[in-house]
């Protein structure tokens, strides 16, 4: 197994702090990002939600959503071809910009990810109950989430070639999910036209407007596509990281938009009644699908895979944030910096992965007190996630503006700087539409995306200002331009030894 040695002109740490083995070659580092967007997971969640708001043209969101997101994923792969560091957002935004505007980012994108998992383990823990003979109650749910996290926390733990085993798994379960699923119910039980992805079924907004019901149908595609970055969160772990790396996070969203659409698509042209799914009547329309064109065997058949891809995801988050929490407290910006730094003989943050872990059940029994909260925290983790992505692409933007050149082993030339900017417009147009209030009279519930963003924000800058844990590492800060040169030099030295 090859040993990392890292380099200082590779933007990795340098000799004498914990390193990682190189054990994940491109497959395993796609279907780690694959698994993590999980289009099987966003499609069973919101398909009923999108099309009660919008019609079957809520499947556009896919689309839209896909190529958004890709752009956003062509300037994160030049940045990590660049800086194929452990963490991803965290040192991607420390090297673009600075430490403690890295500190921002990579704290809103750690609470996003945890109660990203706390949602996918939630939603989880209600395929489970379908399958086993207790009512699901909010105990059992409770202690079934807990049993799931703790479960994937011991796969993680046992060794990151166990990881790559199980993601490449969770793979072909999302592909036979909702691939092979949707084309099979596209074939042999479509009862509806192709022509139905452009009718709205009279759906108008408040306002009279197809537009704005639209655009409220947009959650579908918003929560669908992050996940690829988890490619770039293990890049310690990853052979010809600065190569591979990009082409995964690309295929993780060419892949799952290509699932997504087959799947929406199967499930709206194979229901007899879809009038009745636009308009509320069936309220949980998956199941009844899969009912009616699977039988109750086939149905129970689905679920099982359903709930090993969920697991599989499951397992791709708790990997990403462990490595987040690694690197943060790599740079000693965490409380217990030290003992949360160290890598195990089995080539896993064993101390982080941990706190990976605890951290969702806490959230887990919160949900138990107040269940109307999962919702919410659903919420917050999408607005987080794209605000903290929007701040690794504007100072991208930044430093090209400044002059960088992007000199990974992989880029995308004169393209670079335009496709920055559409990025840029993209994740803001994502993150004003996950802003919008919900139709709610309560104050708390009209605002919860927002509020819960504001109180991970303040709290966030109030522990930098008071603890400065930005000022304990001496690791590189603000140096894209820089750094993109002394490459360009090694490589020149390389060639002319040749």
């Amino acid at each position: 197994m090859e040993k990392s040695t890292h380099p200082p002109v590779q933007g990795t740490p340098e000799a004498g702090k914990e390193q990682f083995q190189r054990s994940i070659g491109l497959i395993s580092n796609f279907s780690l990002g694959f698994t993590y967007l999980s289009p099987l997971t966003a499609v069973y969640s919101l398909f009923a939600l999108a099309i009660t708001l919008a019609g079957p043209p809520a499947i556009w969101w896919i689309v839209i959503a896909a190529v958004g997101q890709l752009l956003v994923a062509l300037v994160f792969g030049e940045v990590a071809s660049q800086y194929p560091i452990t963490g991803g957002l965290y040192p991607w935004a420390r090297r673009l910009w600075g430490k403690k505007y890295a500190w921002i980012a990579a704290w809103v994108y750690l609470w996003a990810l945890v109660v990203t998992i706390t949602s996918i383990a939630e939603y989880t823990s209600t395929f489970v109950a379908s399958l086993v003979p207790f009512s699901a109650t909010p105990l059992h749910l409770l202690m079934t989430s807990v049993i799931l996290l703790a479960v994937m926390m011991g796969v993680n733990l046992s060794g990151t070639k166990n990881l790559a085993r199980v993601a490449r798994i969770g793979f072909w379960c999302e592909i036979v999910s909702v691939i092979a699923l949707g084309i099979y119910l596209l074939i042999f039980h479509r009862s509806q036209p192709f022509s139905v992805i452009f009718d709205s079924m009279g759906i108008l907004s408040s306002s009279g407007s197809y537009v704005g019901a639209f655009m409220a149908a947009s959650l579908m595609g918003l929560f669908m596509f992050f996940g690829f970055e988890a490619c770039g969160n293990v890049a310690e772990e990853v052979q010809d990281a600065s190569r591979k790396i990009p082409v995964a996070m690309i295929l993780s969203i060419v892949f799952g938009a290509i699932s997504a659409i087959i799947s929406v698509l199967g499930y709206l042209l194979s229901s007899p009644n879809l009038r009745n799914i636009v308009s509320g009547k069936v309220s949980d329309p998956i199941p009844t699908i899969l009912n009616e064109a699977l039988g109750p065997v086939g149905a129970k058949v689905f679920i099982v895979i359903a709930i090993i891809a969920m697991l599989s995801c499951i397992l791709s988050l708790q990997a990403a944030l462990s490595r987040l929490i690694f690197s943060f407290s790599r740079d000693q910006m965490l409380p217990g910096s030290r003992w949360m730094a160290k890598i195990s003989a089995h080539n896993v943050p064993d101390n982080a992965m941990i706190i990976s872990c605890l951290l969702p059940v806490i959230f887990c029994i919160w949900v138990y007190f107040q269940p109307d909260n999962l919702a919410r925290i659903t919420a917050f983790a999408v607005i987080g996630i794209y605000l903290s992505f929007q701040m690794v692409v504007l100072a991208a933007l930044r430093q090209r503006i400044k002059g960088w050149k992007p000199a990974g082993e992989w880029h995308i030339g004169a393209f670079g700087l335009v496709t920055n900017i559409l990025a840029l417009a993209y994740g803001i147009l994502g993150i004003y539409l996950l802003a919008q209030p919900a139709d709610s009279p309560n104050f708390i519930d009209k605002w919860t995306v927002l509020i819960g963003l504001a109180v991970v924000l303040i709290i966030g800058l109030l522990y930098m200002l008071i603890q400065r844990p930005y000022g304990k590492s001496n690791a590189p800060e603000d140096d894209a331009i820089e750094h993109a040169e002394a490459l360009r030099a090694m490589r020149n030295q390389e060639e002319l030894r040749r």
